[in-house]
């Protein structure tokens, strides 16, 4: 375009205010379709730095539920019962069940957990009658569980439930229960007199409890066929013999050299709730019905 032409149409512009008028509405309309595209760029970055915001916070989170540490019980101290029919002595045993078998094991799906081992002994003395001993050890092991608890924790409140089980001995006469010292960390004995048509059985039944393990013995005797009736007392001090024994036999198949304890943590476990109702039910008329049928 020539600079004449330029100016004519400059001239022509001034001259007409119509032209002018559009000329400023053209560069308002374009200037007005310039704001919603800057408001939508704006409002596109703000929600990005919204969603950002969400997941942080949800990453937070997730880091802080990580990072929380899992329940954990103290260890139980003993992982292991010992060899059930070698807890107690033989000397023990030529005191306890003269003459006596080599001692019957106990079934058991789990005898890291609980075993049990008996002996029996009858002393026929032709006419003079003959001198009945029944001696039974058994052991329930308890885990440490994050559920249910300590190790020591279960096994005491097995020692109270069995102790309970014991004192309400069917027929039982004159029972007495005494604490023990000296075996476990706690131990009680119950004596009572059971009457059967076989004669007067003397029942004497230890109950302790050692870290986590419960051992409860049974011993009783009885005089036969006109024979005399052995004596309580004696029998009392031959069951808590029987079952420092079998104490002292549960800490040294644990090692001797730390009592048994272990700092590692345990995995959960479910072993001793079914093994505690099962031995608690048969405890207290196991003894009975073992020296009935060997008297008769």
């Amino acid at each position: 375009m020539s600079e004449g032409t330029m100016q004519l149409r400059a001239q022509r512009d001034q001259r007409d205010p119509h032209a002018k008028r559009a000329k400023r509405l053209t560069r308002v309309l374009v200037g007005a379709a310039a704001v919603p595209v800057m408001l939508v760029a704006a409002g596109c970055s703000s929600d990005s730095g919204f969603d950002d915001g969400k997941d942080k916070a949800a990453e937070e989170s997730a880091a802080s539920k990580s990072a929380s540490p899992s329940p954990t019980v103290r260890a139980a101290a003993f992982r292991k019962l010992p060899e059930p029919c070698s807890v107690v002595t033989e000397k023990t045993l030529e005191d306890l069940v003269p003459k006596g078998d080599s001692g019957k094991e106990g079934t058991s799906n789990d005898t890291a957990s609980r075993a049990s081992c008996s002996w029996d002994s009858l002393d026929d003395n032709g006419v003079k009658g003959s001198q009945f001993r029944w001696l039974s050890v058994s052991m329930l092991r308890f885990e440490s569980d994050v559920t249910r608890g300590e190790g020591d924790k279960l096994a005491h409140d097995y020692y109270e439930k069995q102790l309970k089980d014991v004192q309400s001995a069917e027929g039982a006469k004159k029972l007495t229960t005494t604490p023990v010292s000296g075996t476990g960390d706690e131990a009680s004995l119950v004596r009572y007199d059971l009457k059967k048509k076989e004669g007067a059985f003397k029942q004497q039944t230890v109950v302790t409890r050692v870290e986590n393990v419960v051992v409860t013995v049974d011993f009783n005797g009885a005089g036969l066929a006109g024979d005399k009736t052995p004596d309580a007392d004696d029998l009392a001090k031959d069951a808590q013999k029987a079952a420092k024994e079998a104490v002292a036999a549960v800490t040294k198949a644990n090692g001797a050299a730390d009592g048994g304890k272990s700092s590692a943590t345990p995995s959960p476990s479910k072993s001793g709730s079914k093994s505690s109702s099962e031995e608690s039910s048969k405890a207290p008329s196991k003894s009975s019905a073992k020296a009935s049928s060997k008297d008769s």
